[in-house]
């Protein structure tokens, strides 16, 4: 796959740009995410990590200055690239992350987030078993996904989504790749019933063309919508795996 050959429409990235700056869901699942990698990180030993598809480059700057750790920001698409710090701990790679350009082993972690969906469906394991490849033998994994086919929205389709994922088929999947599974659980599942029926009633209804759900919303809405993720977030740190929702997040090891 050659960078022209973007699996993300190159027209979210400036829109991602701004948004993953302020934006309710951002913040909300930055939030959970932390909840997650917070302990892992304080009892591990981790240094080198490379984030997998990496966007503008936004989390592994979040990720470097939370954690200190050297990151390696790999993006296939020069749009995203090109907005992407350099220097201070982060090397950005532009590459395909199905075929890394790194030796087995390199890094401690992967992270990799919202960006399998971009793979035709099956075509994932491409991408998870080039990241068992890279980890070292008991290195992190973690993976965030869109989750459930019937969240499939008209941004799904303007950023070029091409599959959702199941909890029992991310978990299946990270297995066959060389992962041993710690813990999956479903996020942004409070919203679940506004999202229903905003996908399945409203948009149909509406019938517009694709468009981006990344753009900013008032400030009151801002705030009203970041409250579900933020208890979501409480419960998660406490253990609780939420049974269902508009995204997954998985942690794995390398056998």
């Amino acid at each position: 796959m050659s960078p022209a050959e973007c699996p993300m429409n190159p027209a979210e990235f400036a829109t991602l740009a701004e948004a993953e700056r302020g934006l309710w869901w951002f913040r909300g699942m930055e939030r959970i995410l932390f909840e997650l990698l917070d302990p892992l990180a304080a009892s591990r030993a981790i240094s080198s990590v490379m984030e997998a598809g990496s966007g503008t480059g936004h989390m592994a700057g979040i990720l470097q200055k939370r954690y200190g750790w050297r990151m390696f920001p790999a993006e296939l698409a020069w749009e995203g690239v090109s907005r992407t710090a350099r220097g201070g701990g982060i090397w950005p790679v532009q590459g395909d992350i199905a075929a890394c350009p790194f030796r087995e082993g390199a890094f401690d972690a992967v992270v990799s987030l919202d960006v399998l969906v971009h793979f035709p469906r099956g075509e994932e394991v491409r991408a998870l078993t080039e990241f068992a490849r890279i980890v070292r033998p008991g290195g992190l994994l973690v993976i965030r996904v869109s989750a459930l086919d019937v969240l499939r929205s008209r941004h799904s389709i303007f950023t070029h989504e091409r599959q959702r994922f199941t909890r029992r088929r991310l978990i299946d999947a990270a297995r066959a790749s060389g992962f041993e599974v710690q813990r999956c659980t479903y996020a942004n599942s409070f919203l679940m019933p506004v999202a229903l029926a905003r996908f399945r009633v409203w948009e149909p209804l509406m019938s517009r063309p694709p468009a981006s759900g990344t753009t900013l919303v008032p400030k009151w809405l801002d705030r009203l919508l970041y409250v579900p993720l933020a208890i979501e977030s409480f419960l998660i740190s406490k253990g609780v795996n939420l049974p269902a929702g508009q995204s997954l997040i998985l942690i794995g090891t390398r056998k």
